[in-house]
């Protein structure tokens, strides 16, 4: 497949938008992986980063506000043999769906999670989000947040999640490689993924983020404890993987028990559907 064969077209995202870069490197990443578009599923919930299934030519589900992950987690247990991605923005996945970000994280599921962080609401017009950082000044918060920014890099690795990674969109060749490691490994992987809204955040533009983050180097992604350290970094936002634990069963091999089949190709046995039900009685 050549990258012009995922393309969809109208765009409603504003000129200068990271989304932009975020659905140019995933597209990238589909082509170089040869990926079938037939194979691949894209997952969203509410938001502008939740309009990406819309524009890129795969099989797409867009849900509630929040919800996408336990949708892609199902989509992941009922075929096996399916690339699934859940992507939305930071509202969407840490605040609206903050409880499934938890729960998916302990259930591990072979999926993507990726996140739009720009740090700000933006298709509600600019309201602060979980990760706006302190002081941050909205229309709404107009003296500015009081409180901590969520860090879902760190809340991931406390919990264990079996990959997880931060990029910055102003590098689409490196967000492209993360992606790439990303959708190799085998159980739920975290791509943060941090990029401006050029309308509603004039704080964190590209330039701020140049400033403010670093690539990670000579870093052990096996080390959970050196992972959790730069996850909390403040001054400046390590940039990379950082930190993979391959070792943990998916949520589809514990409920598929390693079969591949989509249910949608099984024939219904009303015999053994019955004799099941009546197995499972107290």
């Amino acid at each position: 497949m050549k990258i012009e064969e995922y393309v969809s077209k109208d765009i409603a995202w504003c000129p200068g938008c990271g989304n932009f870069g975020i659905r140019v490197a995933l597209m990238k990443v589909f082509e170089e992986m040869k990926l079938d578009p037939r194979n691949v599923v894209i997952v969203s919930g509410i938001g502008q980063a939740a309009k990406m299934p819309h524009y890129i030519g795969v099989n797409m589900f867009n849900g509630l506000h929040g919800r996408a992950l336990p949708a892609a987690t199902a989509i992941k247990v009922a075929n096996p043999n399916l690339l699934v991605i859940a992507e939305s923005g930071d509202g969407c996945m840490y605040g609206e769906g903050g409880n499934h970000f938890i729960h998916t994280i302990r259930r591990n599921p072979d999926i993507v999670n990726i996140v739009h962080n720009n740090m700000v609401y933006g298709l509600t017009k600019g309201q602060a989000s979980p990760t706006s950082l302190l002081g941050f000044k909205t229309p709404v918060q107009v003296d500015g947040t009081i409180l901590e920014p969520f860090n879902p890099l760190a809340v991931a690795i406390a919990l264990d999640a079996s990959f997880v990674a931060r990029t910055f969109i102003g590098d689409i060749e490196f967000t492209k490689d993360i992606l790439k490691e990303a959708i190799k490994h085998k159980g739920y992987a975290l791509v943060d993924i941090l990029q401006p809204c050029v309308t509603f955040n004039r704080v964190n533009t590209y330039e701020w983020y140049k400033e403010n983050t670093y690539y990670l180097k000579n870093h052990d992604p096996k080390d959970r404890e050196l992972a959790f350290k730069r996850a909390i970094e403040k001054e400046k936002l390590p940039l990379g993987i950082f930190y993979v634990n391959s070792s943990k069963k998916t949520f589809d091999e514990l409920v598929r028990r390693g079969q591949k089949t989509p249910l949608f190709e099984y024939e219904v046995d009303i015999e053994k559907l019955n004799k099941l039900i009546e197995s499972k009685k107290m």
